[in-house]
């Protein structure tokens, strides 16, 4: 048998015996050992294939495949330039610490730097942003290949106190690649698993309730959301969850929260509790950044949040007294009164917005489906939205905030919850990612609903500085970016059933069974929106 077929053979089943489930396969020369290993594989039902041409796309299915699956995910490539597309959804993984393996091919090390076709520094490539990386040589002792394997998806879960995170196999495959005889059935029996404890639970810093308090939750897992959630109400604290928090829900989430830090009793607040990665708008940047605000991140990760530099404890969990009642009651209070202005505001626009469309896809999601918010504007108009009594799972890339692979990412979330799903995303980041949506005949397909507020550009910067009329002469080239391109023309050549969507017909296409993929196009008009943003941010005072 070639070594390199029987290094492929042993590297994917050390990881499904340590409980890989998914995997994402794109197709090349030098990963053949590798891709007869992982079809057999999905033949026998020990996991589940994933076919995709694109590796930048593959690389987000893996991405939301283990950020909703149970363990991790891993995706394959050949070597070269497809190992180098992986990068935007190792970055992403590092930051938002998602369990994903990297197994790319490569030549044996001796080619390397020799003029080798299709060879160069890839066993590298993404240091500083992997937990592990590992050179799998097909002419080393083959104990080291299943060795290599093990450590790898035991670190990439954050085994032995680690952060979860990406990992990296680089498995330097030599001639001959594949047997004569042609591929063999997936083993009867699995190599023994590599074993590590679970991480020990911590006792909860016990704080007092005195200093007027507010839970804020950013990006974060529905474990983690739901901790949130419980210490809020647990204690009587008001809560600021973003959208993707999976915490706001419930008789405590603030739906106006960002509005509101910037009054009164926004500078009133005295202790934050900071659960999951908070990311997205700037009153919360500020809220972390003040001196006179006691900071405690609830976090068992190394890489605690602390973008302002202020805080002063972390720790895994926390318990607090609870605080003056009237504290939550004035919260609810001003959040009632800033909700009646949210809406006499976008009623006066005279058409569909953002924030609208936001708020009913939002409300439209069935309760055992998924919501996924695309960055930029649609999870910050998400953010004004009504909240929901139920704990909705909802998920975006936060980790570093891009629109690269959006559709990926949700497709992959879908088919590895088992549940439907919902993504609001704008124009530019269906562009983006429209290649997400090339899924072969015999691929698992996932049952989305992609709805795309098409504003014909970012819409996003009209709302910042350089939205200004100083920079108009600039602003549609370099920033807006209009590509003129119809999101449904695109959607067909993929064979992918897509439709645009009257206002006065969203409501019925939002209440329809999610069936499939689907893209339903809402127009909307960018023109007055740094208008709109400032008059909901004025607040009702200011008229």
């Amino acid at each position: 048998m070639s070594d390199s077929y029987a290094c492929a053979e042993a590297v994917l089943t050390q990881l499904v015996a340590q409980g890989v489930r998914e995997l994402v396969l794109c197709p090349g020369s030098r990963s053949a050992p590798l891709a007869l290993v992982a079809q057999a594989a999905d033949r026998a039902g020990a996991v589940r294939l994933h076919v995709r041409v694109d590796e930048r796309t593959a690389g987000f299915l893996a991405l939301g495949l283990a950020k909703a699956g149970r363990g991790p995910a891993a995706v394959i490539t050949t070597s070269g330039t497809a190992v180098a597309n992986l990068a935007p959804a190792v970055l992403e993984a590092h930051h938002s610490a998602v369990p994903l393996i990297v197994v790319t091919a490569d030549r044996p090390a001796s080619l390397v730097g020799f003029g080798a076709n299709q060879t160069t520094e890839q066993a590298d490539l993404f240091t500083g942003f992997v937990r592990y990386r590992a050179r799998v040589a097909s002419s080393a002792p083959a104990a080291s290949w299943q060795a290599q394997a093990a450590r790898a998806a035991v670190l990439a879960e954050g085994a032995l106190g680690g952060d979860p995170g990406p990992v990296h196999l680089n498995v330097e495959l030599g001639v001959p690649l594949v047997p004569s005889a042609g591929p063999r059935a997936w083993p009867a029996a699995l190599p023994a698993p590599l074993v590590t404890p679970g991480r020990s639970i911590a006792q909860p810093v016990a704080l007092p309730g005195t200093p007027r308090t507010v839970v804020l939750a950013g990006d974060a897992s529905p474990s983690v959301g739901a901790a949130a959630r419980a210490l809020a109400e647990s204690c009587g604290l008001p809560l600021l969850a973003e959208p993707s928090s999976n915490a706001r829900s419930g008789p405590n989430a603030i739906r106006t929260a960002r509005l509101l830090l910037g009054t009164d009793l926004g500078a009133a607040i005295q202790r934050v509790l900071v659960f999951g990665r908070p990311t997205l708008s700037r009153p919360v940047s500020a809220l972390l950044a003040r001196p006179d605000v006691e900071i405690v991140v609830v976090s068992d990760r190394s890489d605690f949040p602390d973008p302002g530099w202020q805080a002063r404890l972390v720790a895994p969990a926390v318990t607090v007294e609870p605080g003056p009642a009237e504290w939550l009651a004035a919260w609810q209070a001003a959040d009632a009164l800033r909700q009646e202005h949210v809406t006499a505001t976008l009623a006066e626009v005279g058409t569909l917005t953002g924030p609208e469309l936001a708020d009913r896809v939002v409300a439209s999601v069935p309760s055992d489906a998924l919501l996924i918010l695309a960055s930029s504007n649609p999870i910050r108009d998400a953010d004004l939205a009504s909240i929901r009594p139920d704990a909705l799972l909802s998920y975006a890339n936060r980790g570093l905030s891009g629109i690269d692979g959006t559709i990926s990412t949700a497709i992959g979330l879908c088919l590895a919850g088992g549940r439907p799903g919902v993504l609001l995303c704008g124009d530019l980041a269906f562009t983006h990612d429209v290649g997400a949506l090339a899924i072969g005949s015999d691929e698992p397909r996932p049952e989305l609903r992609i709805v795309v507020a098409d504003d014909a550009g970012g819409s996003i910067f009209a709302t910042l500085e350089y939205g200004a009329p100083a920079f108009a002469q600039a602003f549609e080239r370099v920033f807006a970016t209009p590509t003129g391109l119809d999101p449904v023309t695109l959607a067909g050549g993929y064979g992918v059933p897509a439709r645009r969507i009257d206002p006065d017909d969203l409501a019925a296409a939002l209440a329809a069974p999610i069936s499939g993929l689907e893209v339903l196009v809402v127009g909307l008009d960018r023109t007055g929106r740094a208008d709109l943003d400032a008059r909901l941010a004025a607040g009702p005072s200011a008229g």
